[in-house]
């Protein structure tokens, strides 16, 4: 298991390499020019050149890239051209907000899209089944941000239930673990809808299937109840393709923040992804690319890990 751990993560690295090549590309193409909030009758050009020789953005784009690679290799990915501060920095700032709401969305949809998945199996071609597929479509047709509004103007500005955002209350004597918790559960809720449609879908088609299988009926015919042959036998193969859905959702939790994040004003790095890439500011940009690259191998390999925990028959070699 761990030399092939290591193999998959010493084939990673050119892999990683060719991403940051075209993204670092893709990101010079794009219309726009970083120093266009300068753009004003009363700043020279004089000063704008030496603000693009102090950014490095003189220089052709491939000298901008090796340049870009070098201070990888020694953990700097520069500085913002907005704020001046280390990406690094801001990037392990907003890393714990982006996974807390990240993980309660998909820790969310995990367990209601299991579930429903597993109903609608066992309901099957009944009102509920309907019900739950209907769900599902919907949850993946809906827009996160329309659907946060939504909740925004029912939930914060009619009824008062719920904050409209932020992470705390702005008094100090209000703020807690309670009430975090508190200005969490929207976002997380909004977030984890089209979680809970993909996993409740995969599930109930998966679970179909196997309960087709002969160890299935065997049990039926050994008498066990319904409840531990759907819950014990049959989901734990159905939850093999699952996995491979659940390993390359890993950067989707980024991308699903993000427009949560904006919603909410909830300080995570999709909110900065966005602002950075309206801003053209790119060494955040290609930070966050490199990370979302890297997140998407580290999926792979644990969703790879996690079939020979499911399914021990499988091997890896």
């Amino acid at each position: 298991m761990n030399r092939y751990i290591f193999r998959r993560l010493m084939q990673a690295v050119p892999t990683l390499l060719g991403i940051t090549v075209i993204a670092f590309a893709l990101i010079h193409l794009a219309p726009g020019d970083p120093l266009a909030r300068f753009e004003d009758p009363n700043v020279s050009k004089a000063t704008i050149e030496q603000l693009r020789a102090n950014l490095g953005l003189d220089q052709p784009v491939p000298v901008q890239y090796l340049i870009w690679l070098r201070r990888l290799l020694v953990l700097d990915l520069g500085r913002s051209f907005v704020t001046k501060e280390p990406v690094l920095s801001m990037i392990a700032e907003r890393v714990p907000a982006t996974l807390e709401l990240s993980l309660a969305a998909l820790a969310l949809g995990l367990f209601i899209g299991v579930l429903a998945g597993v109903i609608a199996a066992v309901r099957r071609g009944t009102l509920l089944d309907a019900g739950i597929r209907f769900f599902a479509v919907v949850g993946n047709a809906v827009p996160h941000f329309w659907l946060g509004l939504v909740c925004i103007i029912i939930f914060a500005v009619n009824l008062h239930w719920l904050p409209s955002g932020g992470m705390r209350s702005i008094r100090a004597e209000e703020a807690g673990p309670l009430d975090h918790l508190w200005h969490l559960f929207l976002p997380a809720v909004i977030t984890s809808t089209s979680w809970i449609a993909v996993f409740s879908r995969y599930v109930r088609t998966e679970v179909l299937e196997v309960v087709r299988q002969d160890y299935i009926r065997t049990a039926h015919a050994k008498g066990l109840a319904q409840r531990t042959v759907f819950f014990v036998h049959a989901l734990r193969n159905a939850l093999i393709p699952l996995i491979t859905v659940l390993g390359g959702s890993l950067p989707a939790l980024l991308s699903g923040a993000a427009i949560s994040e904006y919603v909410f004003s909830w300080p995570g790095m999709g909110r900065m992804a966005v602002d950075a890439v309206f801003s053209r500011d790119y060494p955040v940009t290609m930070g966050l690319l490199l990370m979302s690259s890297f997140l998407i191998v580290l999926g792979n390999l644990l969703s790879d890990i996690a079939y020979g925990w499911v399914d021990p028959r499988i091997r890896l070699q």
